[in-house]
């Protein structure tokens, strides 16, 4: 009888617009392709629902519909704007999935792109941007957005959503160790095939397949939310893709945020809002918080750290 070994199953594919990673521990190849194959359904079922390429997806009905009345979507739909509205909240509105009304004519970082916006349209773009508009009804189900032309967008949350939602089926379907990798929106749990941690890099912001650093992780969950890949250039100064809902206009100054916790969705949603509150604010939120570490690299590569994380 041949010893049954622990090895890594891994799969790439394209999702959510994004490239995911399912890694699964397992001595048996054909079952870990099989529980693969229902974590790539659960996540295709949550890119059904949240897309905004469909017309027929929650959101984008929920967004047709500003203004004009309430719409009946999933209730895990629901919960996940409710828990959105909560991150808002904690992160003072640097956070907020109703920043979907930002026109892409405002911010589409093409290379044509020589100059800023003036301030006055920018602001004048941002107005619709308010989670306090977001009325949820938990027992009715439905979702509306007060103002006509509000938009929500789950860009910020929903990667982290999956990977999560992926990991507990995987979990339930008793695989005890593996990562879901949402483009760098990563969670996992249990141990390598050798007992040991997983070790989860920190990529370099200038070179993205170069390692900053390392961390070892397991049952933890990791986001990095950086300007290196969609950014403009403008009289020499570098502006992210990441736009302050307050003043419609990028901010600059961090190169990457990292956010370390126990759930993905968190992580993801929280690696934003750290950016737009720049360093000192956002390292102060970060410690308030149990259980969340963070790493920011400024413009000039130097590291800062919450106060309880070690790097390797």
């Amino acid at each position: 009888m041949e010893s049954s070994e622990l090895v890594l199953h891994k799969r790439a594919l394209k999702l959510m617009g994004n490239r995911f990673e399912i890694t699964v521990v397992n001595d048996n190849k054909e079952l870990a392709e099989a529980r693969i194959d229902d974590a790539v359904a659960e996540i295709r079922r949550i890119e059904k629902l949240l897309t905004t390429f469909s017309e027929d997806s929650d959101t984008a009905r929920v967004n047709r519909n500003a203004g004009i009345m309430p719409v009946a979507v999933a209730p895990e739909v629901v919960q996940l704007i409710k828990r959105s509205i909560r991150l808002s909240g904690l992160t003072q509105g640097a956070f907020d999935i109703t920043y979907g009304s930002v026109d892409k004519r405002l911010w589409n970082f093409d290379p044509n792109m020589t100059a800023l916006p003036d301030k006055q349209t920018a602001r004048q773009m941002v107005r619709l941007i308010n989670y306090r508009n977001i009325i949820l009804d938990e027992a009715e189900n439905t979702v509306f957005l007060r103002e006509k032309g509000m938009r929500i967008g789950f860009g910020g949350i929903g990667k982290g959503y999956a990977a999560e939602m992926a990991k507990k089926v995987l979990q339930e379907q008793g695989i005890s160790s593996g990562i879901v990798n949402a483009s760098g929106d990563l969670t996992t749990w249990g141990l390598q095939p050798d007992g040991k941690p997983w070790t989860v890099g920190i990529a370099n912001p200038d070179a993205t397949h170069q390692l900053f650093s390392s961390l070892d992780i397991s049952d933890m969950a990791v986001a990095t939310s950086g300007n290196y890949e969609k950014y403009v250039m403008i009289d020499g100064k570098k502006y992210s893709h990441t736009i302050d809902p307050a003043t419609g206009l990028p901010v600059t100054g961090i190169k990457s945020v990292t956010i370390i916790c126990g759930n993905a969705e968190i992580a993801d949603a929280m690696a934003t809002p750290v950016m737009i509150m720049g360093i000192r604010v956002g390292l102060d939120l970060i410690n308030q918080i149990s259980g969340m570490a963070c790493v920011i690299i400024d413009d000039q590569n130097k590291i800062f750290t919450s106060k309880n994380i070690r790097l390797k």
